[in-house]
């Protein structure tokens, strides 16, 4: 699973190419729930490099 650092700048670039509908917008930023596949799409087109794997 990924996850969406405090730096994301809530632009959408990452909602729009998940596959599964994993990420939604959060009040403080967008978020990815647990039906996220782990494709790594999402971290591929965030502009400020904030999605990263869960640990």
């Amino acid at each position: 699973m990924r996850v969406i650092g405090d730096e994301c700048i809530k632009c959408g670039s990452c909602a729009s190419v998940c596959p599964v509908g994993a990420i939604s917008e959060g009040e403080l930023k967008y978020e990815i729930n647990e039906t996220c596949i782990d494709c790594g799409s999402c971290e591929s087109v965030c502009p400020v490099g904030t999605i990263h794997p869960a640990e």
